[in-house]
């Protein structure tokens, strides 16, 4: 008895799931991704051969432009909203919920405390123009970048990933690095970092062997 044989039938995927999800994915990202805001200040920052990398969270960052003014910035809007809670409510400061979400969701302050209200009120655009961002004081009399340490450091809480890094520009006066560095010293933070830019090392030196070494391990391992 011959065998009946079954007629061959394409097989059809109907990818139109597929593209809902595709499509789905592309609007939430475009809707909930969120640009890091603009620094406020360009800083050239000096070269050196260490190649440690800047980490993306976790960091209290100093910022000293040529002329020595002083910015303050640190991640995570949760931490934000906390530290500047604490200096509206310590500072008596009369922060409204609009200037407290623009730090919150802002970059780098660079201003003093009293003028702090006012400084949150404008635009990051007109914040350069409005003569108010002159950057922290770190003078003796009224050193407020220790004040801005030590809520940060509250605000983080008992974070055992927390790094302080300065980033100077390369044409900032040394008195200015100091008088931060002094701050950091006082509070009891020892362990500092300091933000450059990567350079080949020296031809000859140990750092250069070691680093030749490294890019020949990794070319064995490949």
């Amino acid at each position: 008895m011959p065998k009946v044989k079954m007629a061959r039938k394409s097989t059809l995927v109907d990818m139109t799931a597929m593209c809902d999800v595709a499509f789905l994915l592309l609007t939430f990202f475009m809707l909930a991704t969120k640009f890091k805001p603009d620094e406020p200040v360009t800083v050239v920052t000096p070269s050196s051969i260490n190649t440690k990398l800047l980490p993306d969270s976790d960091v209290i960052m100093l910022t000293i432009d040529e002329k020595g003014r002083v910015f303050f910035s640190m991640d995570g809007q949760p931490k934000r909203q906390k530290l500047i809670e604490d200096l509206n409510t310590q500072y008596k400061l009369g922060l409204d919920q609009h200037e407290m979400n623009n730090f919150i969701i802002g970059s780098s302050i660079g201003t003093d405390i009293k003028n702090l209200k006012a400084y949150l009120a404008l635009k990051t655009a007109e914040r350069k123009k409005s003569g108010l961002e002159n950057g922290i004081p770190t003078d003796s009399a009224n050193n407020e970048v220790a004040v801005w340490i030590e809520y940060a450091r509250s605000a983080q809480g008992s974070n055992p990933k927390l790094q302080y890094c300065i980033k100077a520009d390369n044409a900032t006066p040394y008195p200015k690095i100091k008088d931060v560095l002094d701050t950091f010293k006082k509070k009891g933070i020892q362990k500092l970092n300091l933000v450059t830019n990567l350079e080949a090392p020296p031809p000859g030196t140990a750092a250069a062997l070691a680093r030749a070494q490294g890019g020949e391990k990794k070319e064995e391992e490949k």
